[in-house]
């Protein structure tokens, strides 16, 4: 078995829903999927830019997009992972919502689809600390990453 966390790993979220509206649980503390809890923060990307790549080396991400459309990519470069080299693409949308959960380790970065700006919310295991940041960047458009974003400005 191996000691690497799925880097693909996600959560289909159900709606409830009524006359009223609806809600959703994205995550629970008794979830498979769930690890503790750091912080919850909302990103937008604004369509044409590329938020893109980054990982940490200690924090979990977990996101879902709450408004526009989303496409969310993860990629593995962790050393021995059975997944190493890998990429999986999401397209994220409040029509057919799903947590996507990203480990340590592991490539990231998302752009709005469409026309419309896209807003991630992210939980995370670790607070953000200002002073030393758990984040390590490439441009999106690095060679290590063989992905085509349709943005053509990033970072």
């Amino acid at each position: 078995m191996s000691d690497y966390e799925n880097a693909f790993e996600t959560k289909p979220l159900k709606v409830f829903s009524d006359e009223r509206g609806f809600l959703v649980e994205l995550l629970r503390n008794d979830d498979s999927v769930y690890k503790k809890f750091g912080q919850v923060y909302i990103t937008c990307c604004e369509p044409g830019f590329v938020k893109a790549w980054h990982y940490h080396k200690i924090k979990t991400d977990y996101f879902t997009c709450v408004t526009g459309k989303a496409r969310v990519v993860v990629f593995d470069d962790r050393d021995g992972s059975p997944t190493r080299g890998q990429m999986k693409e999401y397209i994220l949308c409040v029509d057919d919502p799903q947590l996507i959960k990203i480990p340590p380790g592991c490539y990231h970065g998302f752009e709005a689809v469409g026309d419309k700006p896209a807003y991630i919310i992210s939980l995370t295991t670790e607070t953000y600390d200002h002073n030393n940041p758990d984040e390590y960047r490439i441009p999106f458009n690095d060679p290590l990453i063989p992905f085509g974003w349709e943005g053509d400005k990033g970072y």
